[in-house]
């Protein structure tokens, strides 16, 4: 009896050893950047060299077509390796189906067992059989199966708690798993989400104007979009160049890669040969790694170079072999790198006159200038002022939370009379302030900048008395209330809460022609 205790003894303390070393080792793995399959793999490994299993495998549950299969195993049959299980059938099946652990301390008398070939191999020893299942947020979502020697002293308690804990560490490594594919897939649908916006964005219909020569910019953008044309936009600052370059890239087939651009003259002479083409380690004083530059970044995709004309003579040489060959070197490299970006310029420049003056090479030039799209100047499209002005009236009074509804007539034709120096970029700014000072729901002409309401533009500044603004302040709510009533003096008075004498006084006073409202 003595010697029996003693032997139980003996084989408890190094199961005990055995368990924790499966559990510490175990604990490594999952502890590691491994995919789940590699990690059950090395951890069936451990098992095999620390605990004796003869065989072992992990099986998963299918979600969609309740199939349990096993992902993984050592020391299966390939009948074994490829077997397919129903919630409930098997042993497998039932831990699965249930939840709850199985022991079966001899294989050879269980007719639940289904892996007939390694039912065969019982004929050599005997195998005892335990299963544990996988649990993740409280679903069964497989299970954790292994063949054993059997032993008469076997403690299946203690041995069952120690796959459990296996089984919880491949639980969470599944937990996490998920968490990364629902981020993943979150991600990804994010990012499509995006690009479908600023496909809308940029869609070229959405590019405000009616004008003719507006009409001859959709058109080219319609002819070039689809095709790896480069393209040079041409047109004063402020005209909206940029946007062109966005509707062009996201109509064409390079929608779902990068935009990336460059305002040539916003960079340094010293610094922008770097950000096109990028440097390696130890390229330059400060280059402690290495960078990937804008083409590098545009791969795939469309590179829009702004105000080219200000690029020096250098990275112009550079940028005409990228253009011709499709490869450069990044600085301080001698590695050459293929590229697939499609080019797009723009410039306010005249480059004819830049070529003449040596400021521009005559080559790269025809290179970049193989389809031109010109914007024109808000000047010369005054028809699109105010579908422009209306645009960004919205669009500032939602940003800022103000109910603004609409511009008056004397605004409306200071607007008009301006002749826009500064383009598109110009009268946003200019509508957006009148958006932040405008304390009613109309802009009203004092609501617009200075240079609007005086004669600064023309160069014939005058100084407004009292009595002359309160008189044009006057006259700007008389026209307007006018305009609301189609010319109709009585209702412009009720209106304004006075009479309609007082109206045909001020009427005749500031020379208002009331029939231009009328119809």
């Amino acid at each position: 009896m003595a010697t029996n205790l003693s032997e139980k003894k003996f084989y408890g303390d190094r199961d005990a050893v055995r368990q924790l070393a499966v559990l510490v080792e175990a604990g490594q793995v999952f502890s590691g950047e491994l995919s789940p399959r590699v990690a059950f793999e090395q951890v069936l490994e451990i098992m095999r060299q620390r605990y004796g299993v003869v065989r072992g495998a992990v099986t998963l549950l299918d979600a969609k077509s309740q199939e349990i299969r096993v992902e993984v195993s050592s020391g299966l049959s390939d009948a074994g390796r490829f077997a397919r299980y129903r919630l409930g059938e098997g042993i497998t099946g039932r831990v699965v189906e249930t939840g709850k652990p199985i022991v079966v301390p001899k294989l050879s008398r269980e007719p639940m067992f289904l892996n007939r070939a390694g039912k065969r191999d019982l004929n050599k020893q005997e195998i005892t059989y335990m299963c544990v299942p996988i649990v993740v947020k409280s679903k069964t979502v497989g299970a954790l199966g292994v063949d054993l020697k059997f032993r008469q002293d076997r403690d299946y308690d203690s041995e069952l708690k120690c796959l459990g804990l296996v089984a919880a560490m491949m639980a969470q490594s599944i937990k996490a798993e998920h968490l990364v594919d629902d981020e993943r897939r979150r991600l990804m649908d994010e990012n499509s989400h995006l690009l479908e916006e600023l496909k809308e964005k940029y869609d070229f219909s959405n590019i405000i104007g009616t004008a003719g020569p507006m009409r001859q910019v959709y058109e080219q953008i319609a002819q070039v979009a689809h095709t790896n044309t480069t393209v040079l936009i041409r047109g004063e600052s402020g005209t909206g160049k940029e946007l062109i370059a966005h509707a062009i890239h996201y109509n064409s087939t390079r929608a779902q890669k990068p935009f990336i651009k460059v305002n040539c003259a916003a960079l340094p002479e010293t610094l922008i040969e770097s950000e096109l083409f990028g440097y390696e380690k130890g390229a330059f004083t400060g280059a402690h790694a290495l960078k990937k530059g804008r083409f590098e970044l545009a791969e795939g995709g469309t590179l829009f170079l702004d105000e080219i004309g200000d690029l020096n003579l250098t990275t112009q040489v550079k940028l005409l072999r990228v253009l011709q060959e499709k490869e450069f070197e990044r600085l301080g490299g001698t590695v050459t790198i293929r590229t697939n970006v499609r080019m797009i310029t723009g410039t306010h420049k005249d480059l004819e006159k830049a070529m003449a003056e040596g400021h521009f090479r005559e080559d790269l030039y025809y290179r970049l200038n193989v389809f031109a799209i010109f914007v024109p100047p808000l000047r010369d499209r005054k028809s699109d002022l105010l579908l422009l002005a209306d645009h960004f009236l919205q669009k500032y009074a939602r940003e800022h939370k103000k109910d603004i509804r609409r511009i008056s007539t004397p605004a409306i034709d200071m607007l008009t009379a301006y002749h826009w120096p500064g383009n598109v970029r110009e009268l946003e700014n200019v509508i957006e302030r009148a958006v932040l000072v405008c304390d009613s729901n109309v802009v009203h002409g004092h609501h617009l900048p200075p240079t609007l309401q005086t004669a600064q533009a023309s160069g014939t500044v005058t100084t407004l008395s009292l009595t002359d603004a309160v008189e044009a302040y006057e006259k700007d709510i008389v026209l307007d209330a006018l305009k609301t009533t189609h010319g109709n003096r009585a209702k412009a008075a009720r209106l304004l809460g006075t009479t309609e004498r007082i109206i045909n006084y001020k009427v005749r006073k500031y020379e208002i022609d009331s029939n231009r409202f009328r119809g």
